[in-house]
């Protein structure tokens, strides 16, 4: 399975749990093996073909969660971790997993949303809550039968994460009922073979607005606790159990974060919208980030070759690259015969495999009602680029130039436009004053002469006034000034060493209460002792000796 490259002696052992809890698989690989070798292995040992869906999760030595990337080496992911140990989970939640073609496949989704229930990340009623639960009996145990059935067997079975003797009386009388229902009730499971069960089960839990999110603490701008959610429909938002907000793929222009601020740019037909949540930490702003960004490509992407390098992050924020990696939904269903092939002449263009501060525009469709976010500042330097070509709109024709105007939007572009405006209009007025008055005067000078320059200008016409415009512009204009390295070094390294010096003197020479820990640290103590007291008592005898 795993090709050596390299040092083929070392060989490292990781432990994969598996979405049943009480199996595991232990794996060896190589320094040189990618993230993708590891994703196989696990697959061919649980026969799964349709690969494209489940990842590796892990987590690193600060507690904060990652998906394994394929394209990536397994040891510089996981190179603080020990023992080091991945989980195998559904990365990629199918809109409708019905249209899976393999059964295997399928049951590794229904594990996965077994799992959800559990934990309480698939939220839903209590009605709903029995009936899965009911289904997940039914496959587990089969038919019920009086005989093997007895007491309150659904107890021994942890189903739900609030599992109440209600839900679990519930959960029984529809294990009893059969399918076709009583009179006084709707319709049990019983009947049911287990792939029927399993495909009810997928039915129902596919339509509930949590499936296939895995929820992200946040914070709003006042300081609500909210819960951020990333599935196949777009971006959602969680208070209490309940959608606050659905922010769907096609509405969003753009993804960045800054800071501890995850950032979503959408995109109305009225206005722009900006939305911003407040992580827990950089990394998990990191991350979250990351999600977004793949998921947003697996599935609105028409092919994997129109992804390109995605940078995150901005002015106080370290930068994170991200490349995706894999097939997208539409070619898996192009692959299984589920859509019919794409015309590859009605692509994207060229400039989706530009390199991208945000994700690329998709199409916009009208979204009424008001959010209650406050907008946050859009930065200059995550401009969307508006001639990507995801999803064929909003990008740039096939031979098209950005001139430069074109990553530039919101007020700058007015101002820019205001100026530009304003120029236009009192230049050729200045310019045709002063070009009449130089023939005025040329005419009185010479005499005949000035009959000439008249009747030229009035053959001529507007071309002579444009011409004495160029000619009054480039006079006018100031001669380009040539650059100089030491003009630009001299302010930046006098801003660097006042910067430095002033804040040497808040830290030694002040009692500032929020400074006093800092002082306290070895290194600061040792750089006081050694640098600072004898540079401060040079320079103070320097000015004693002058005055």
């Amino acid at each position: 399975m795993f090709k050596s490259r390299g040092d083929s002696n070392i060989v490292y052992k990781c432990t994969v749990r598996l979405l049943e809890d009480t199996e595991i698989l232990e794996c060896e690989f190589h320094p040189g093996y990618k993230g993708k070798y590891l994703l196989e292995h696990v697959c061919q040992q649980l026969n799964l073909a349709e690969t494209d869906y489940f990842g590796l999760r892990y987590v690193d030595s600060a507690g904060q969660r990652h998906w394994l990337h394929i394209a990536k080496l397994i040891l510089k992911q996981v190179k603080d971790s020990s023992p080091i140990l991945f989980s195998f989970r559904v990365k990629f939640y199918p809109p409708n997993p019905l249209l899976l073609k393999e059964d295997v496949t399928r049951f590794q989704i229904y594990l996965q949303l077994k799992r959800d229930l559990l934990h309480g990340r698939l939220y839903c009623t209590a009605n709903e809550a029995a009936m899965l639960g009911a289904l997940i009996i039914q496959i587990e145990l089969g038919d019920y039968d009086p005989s093997i059935h007895v007491g309150n067997y659904v107890t021994e079975m942890r189903l739900l994460l609030r599992q109440t003797d209600a839900i679990e009386a519930r959960i029984q009388e529809l294990h009893r009922e059969p399918v076709e229902g009583t009179a006084c009730g709707a319709g049990g499971v019983k009947g049911l073979s287990t792939q029927e069960a399993e495909r009810t089960f997928l039915k129902i839990a596919c339509q509930l607005d949590t499936y296939g999110v895995d929820p992200h603490p946040v914070k709003d701008h006042r300081g609500n606790q909210l819960y951020v959610g990333i599935n196949h429909g777009g971006i959602l938002t969680f208070q209490g159990g309940r959608k606050t907000n659905h922010f769907k793929w096609s509405e969003v222009n753009k993804i960045n974060f800054e800071g501890r601020m995850f950032i979503v740019h959408l995109n109305y037909p009225e206005k722009k919208h900006t939305v911003g949540f407040k992580c827990p930490s950089g990394a998990a702003c990191r991350h979250v980030w990351c999600c977004a960004i793949e998921q947003m490509l697996f599935f609105t992407l028409p092919s994997s070759s129109d992804a390109c390098v995605y940078s995150g992050g901005g002015l106080f924020s370290w930068g994170t690259k991200f490349k995706y990696v894999g097939r997208t939904e539409r070619e898996i269903l192009e692959r299984d015969g589920l859509l019919p092939p794409r015309d590859h002449s009605e692509g994207s263009s060229g400039g989706g495999r530009r390199k991208a501060s945000s994700v690329p525009a998709t199409p916009s469709t009208p979204m009424t009602g008001d959010f209650g976010y406050s907008s946050l500042p859009r930065s200059t330097h995550s401009a969307p680029l508006e001639e990507s070509g995801v999803g064929g709109a909003g990008g740039a024709g096939e031979g098209e130039v950005c001139d430069g105007a074109c990553l530039l939007s919101g007020a700058a572009v007015d101002i820019a436009l205001a100026c530009c405006d304003n120029t236009s209009t009192a230049c050729p007025e200045y310019s045709r004053d002063a070009y009449e008055h130089s023939s005025t005067e040329s005419a009185a000078t010479h005499g005949t002469h000035g009959t000439h320059v008249s009747g030229l200008h009035g053959a001529q016409g507007v071309s002579g006034v444009s011409g004495a415009q160029e000619e009054w512009r480039a006079a006018l204009q100031p001669p380009p000034r040539p650059f100089s390295l030491l003009r630009a070094f001299i302010p930046s390294f006098l801003f660097v060493w006042l910067s430095l010096a002033l804040g040497a003197l808040l830290l030694f020479e002040t009692d500032w209460p929020l400074l006093q820990q800092l002082k306290r640290k070895p290194e600061i103590i040792s750089l006081r002792h050694h640098y600072y007291t004898p540079l401060k008592e040079y320079l103070k005898k320097k000015v004693i000796e002058l005055f």
